[in-house]
């Protein structure tokens, strides 16, 4: 399975639309190879550099597998991320240059979660029904 974007390539910078500094909506994702047998994907976005802890960007689960998640969609349920709300919470780094994490899983079943799931929630639905993971790694740095 292979996860990429239109809007920024591996390890490259993710645009300032985006983020915090622009309209802070998802970037469009293509999804490519998803294996025989997904029944939904999962998509969890966290930054490891931000201070203190890994930041929680946006959770999404139970989504239809598919080959584009749009720019500023709900492709799915989402759960709750580190800014206290549901939906796409984007980079806005206090300093430095920070990584984005946007990994994908394919799942053998659906979730079965309700909205404002927590990560370890999702986590433990996901237990023994991945069947295959994609990972694309954004940057972004403020201006």
């Amino acid at each position: 399975m292979k996860i990429s974007s239109s809007s920024f390539g591996n390890k490259e910078a993710i645009p300032s639309r985006f983020s915090c500094d622009g309209a802070d909506v998802n970037p469009e994702l293509h999804i490519a190879q998803v294996p025989d047998g997904t029944q939904s994907l999962a998509l969890i976005v966290d930054d490891p550099d931000a201070p203190g802890k890994t930041w929680l960007h946006w959770l999404v689960y139970d989504i239809l597998p598919t080959a584009r998640i749009a720019e500023d969609s709900l492709p799915g349920t989402e759960g709750r991320n580190d800014f206290g709300r549901t939906g796409w919470g984007g980079p806005c780094p206090p300093s430095g240059t920070h990584r984005y994490f946007f990994r994908l899983y394919a799942l053998d079943a659906k979730t079965a979660l309700s909205a404002g799931a927590s990560r370890k929630e999702l986590e433990s639905a996901m237990e023994g029904h991945i069947l295959e993971s994609a990972e694309l790694v954004g940057l972004y740095k403020r201006e």
